[in-house]
């Protein structure tokens, strides 16, 4: 059996030769789907099923059909439209795979919801044990709750250390006070828990198209930048294999513009107007990685797209 089959192999040997596991966490209604949308480019599930009801969802690159992962390693195939009939207390996961850019730097597995008082914590805590890091969504205008930091306690220092604070639906935070505010408590309530906070408009970045500067508004310009350097010292850490050749990684996004080719990163954006960023500042980030020819490479998520500093950028959406 492959290693997706048995991801308990994969923390025992380390992180060597395999993409970052990275999850998206979070309560109920915290922003999760959106944030999976935004990064992902698409849906990564129908329209009609939620996740309320759901195992953790574990999304790699691929174009194989969706199977369940049994307590036992053993696969089943499932029916994309029925997996919401998953028997979530005989399944460890369910395996996802899909063609999306972000997929050639990480593994995504989307967390259900831990504030459901319907299911029990055991479902995505057999899980946990698989993860690098974790993006956890927090609601602004109820930022960490007392359940959130509950659970928040089981996590390991070494992936709290690794992992982001998004603030989810900071837009509904109106003035520049209460966003302040907000942020402040969450750097004192926080310290030391994790890598990075970012305060998110996520539906403002999903919608933002071409907009540069609704982009770089909704936050998700500076959160977009530091998530693939975070991805990067993972890999570093791992000792990944190289990144794939620059004309593997061509944006898919049809309005996308060809790009001259960088020897470093580009300066990073301000912080969006109005969102205050906490004081602490992010650890340095280690250097770009080199692709196979030597070339440095920049990769920047922007929305519905990943594009390559350098890269032709004229492939169609895949869907």
């Amino acid at each position: 059996m492959s290693e997706m089959s048995h991801p308990s192999r994969g923390r025992v040997s380390g992180m060597k030769g395999r993409r970052p596991r990275i999850a998206l966490m979070g309560e109920f209604s915290a922003g999760k789907s959106t944030l999976s949308n935004l990064l992902l480019g698409a849906r990564p599930l129908p329209e009609k099923v939620t996740a309320t009801r759901l195992s953790p969802v574990w999304i790699t690159k691929g174009s194989n059909d969706p199977v369940r992962v049994g307590l036992d390693g053993s696969e089943m195939p499932v029916l994309l439209h029925e997996i919401e009939s998953v028997p979530i207390e005989e399944t460890r996961y369910i395996r996802l795979q899909l063609d999306s850019k972000i997929l050639d730097y990480c593994d995504l597995i989307d967390f259900p919801g831990i504030s459901d008082p319907n299911m029990d914590s055991i479902v995505w805590e057999r899980v946990l044990e698989e993860v690098d890091a974790v993006l956890w969504c927090t609601h602004a205008t109820q930022a960490w709750r007392q359940s959130e930091a509950a659970v928040w306690e089981t996590v390991s220092e070494e992936v709290r250390a690794r992992s982001l604070l998004l603030v989810t639906r900071f837009d509904k935070l109106t003035t520049d006070r209460d966003r302040g505010r907000v942020l402040r408590r969450l750097e004192v309530e926080t310290a030391g828990l994790f890598r990075k906070i970012y305060p998110l408009a996520l539906l403002q970045a999903l919608n933002a198209g071409d907009d540069q500067a609704a982009w770089e508004g909704s936050g998700a310009a500076v959160f977009a930048d530091n998530l693939m350097d975070l991805l990067r010292e993972i890999a570093a850490e791992g000792q990944a294999p190289a990144e794939p050749r620059p004309s593997a990684l061509d944006a898919f996004s049809e309005a996308a513009e060809t790009e001259a080719a960088h020897s470093r990163r580009p300066r990073r954006p301000e912080a969006p107007t109005g969102f205050e960023e906490p004081a602490a500042a992010a650890p340095t980030p280690p250097s770009a990685p080199t692709s196979p020819d030597g070339g440095a490479e920049v990769v920047r998520i922007s929305p519905r797209r990943v594009r390559l500093r350098g890269a032709s950028s004229r492939a169609r959406p895949t869907g």
